[in-house]
């Protein structure tokens, strides 16, 4: 087994590396002048298991490119079988047609890494998981859930717990989270006005004097979990957690959580949090041994379906 990073998360590669007990492979990755990527294998793969660890998050189109670009070396270097593992999947929100003259560019990006060389895809918490059905290859999506859960064993909330999902998409989600933390169930009923701006319309469960967990998948402007963080707020909930796998954090934020009624917000580092974005109410609850297991347990041809039975009820 070899393990290499691109430049997208290196540090989530390093600690899955030191996890497993393994260094992590020779790779130099540069652009030329004009900014195209290079890209060179700095040992021999052949007939090696390889697993590509690149999350496609910002500046999104330059770690897809570099992903791509490292596939198709390790492709062209006789790999036996190469994974890439993404602990992010970027344009996975451009996932259907919703409307006219639009592209569907998780499709699209599911047919890249496939033609790069890609023999298998491993990631986490996909913002749709019919989105595993757009690859011709095998796809494990894993799951944060229990990351979570021990992180809230810790804490201990003292009143009693309801599990929020900001939108109807995310009841799925959230009714999960709620099984496994043995908890009530709520879902904010909203409007979305703009890709970025929505209006709460209604709390769909009892929230009063309860403390609140709002679940998501992905915070990226905080727009939509600050209205729903808002709503539970008026509807006289205690405290308000939030847990959010991928945490974009685009724009204000940062700024706007800071400033929020949101008493703490967790993120694991799926995508690398820049210091500059960094602050007491945001967390960072790592995935390394998340994926150090499901990594180890491909290479060894085992089953790895014990890592996300949680979530199928």
């Amino acid at each position: 087994m070899l393990i290499f990073s691109g430049n997208a998360n290196l540090p989530l590669a390093k600690k899955i590396c030191k996890h497993l007990r393994v260094k992590l492979g020779k790779l130099f990755v540069d652009k030329f002048s004009d900014g195209e990527i290079r890209v060179e294998i700095g040992e021999n793969v052949r007939g090696k298991d390889v697993f590509v660890i690149q999350p496609t998050c910002f500046p999104v189109n330059d770690n897809l490119m570099e992903l791509l670009i490292i596939l198709d070396a390790l492709r062209r270097s006789s790999a036996k079988r190469v994974t890439a593992v993404i602990p992010y999947f970027g344009y996975a929100r451009q996932d259907r047609k919703d409307q006219p003259r639009v592209p569907i560019t998780a499709k699209l990006v599911a047919n890249l890494l496939d033609g790069a060389g890609a023999d298998r895809i491993l990631t986490l918490d996909l913002h749709a998981g019919q989105i595993q059905g757009f690859f011709d290859i095998p796809v494990d999506h894993l799951y944060a859930i229990n990351v979570f859960l021990d992180y809230f064993k810790k804490i201990k909330p003292a009143n009693g717990l309801v599990v929020v999902s900001p939108d109807v998409g995310g009841i799925k989600m959230a009714r999960a989270y709620a099984k496994k933390f043995r908890a009530g169930l709520a879902i904010v009923d909203k409007r979305r006005n703009s890709p970025d701006a929505t209006e709460v319309m209604h709390i769909l469960g009892e929230v009063k004097d309860k403390d609140a967990i709002l679940v998501d998948d992905i915070v990226a402007t905080g727009s939509s979990l600050l209205e729903a963080a808002k709503a539970l707020k008026k509807a006289k909930a205690k405290k308000i957690y939030a847990c959010v796998t991928h945490g974009i954090l685009s724009s204000n934020a940062v700024e706007k959580i800071k400033d929020s009624c949101i008493d703490s917000l967790m993120i694991t580092d799926s995508i690398p949090l820049p210091k500059e974005k960094q602050n007491t109410k945001i967390g960072i609850i790592s995935v390394n041994k998340l994926f150090a297991e499901a990594i180890e347990r491909i290479h060894l041809e085992k089953s790895i379906s014990i890592l996300f039975d949680s979530v199928r009820s």
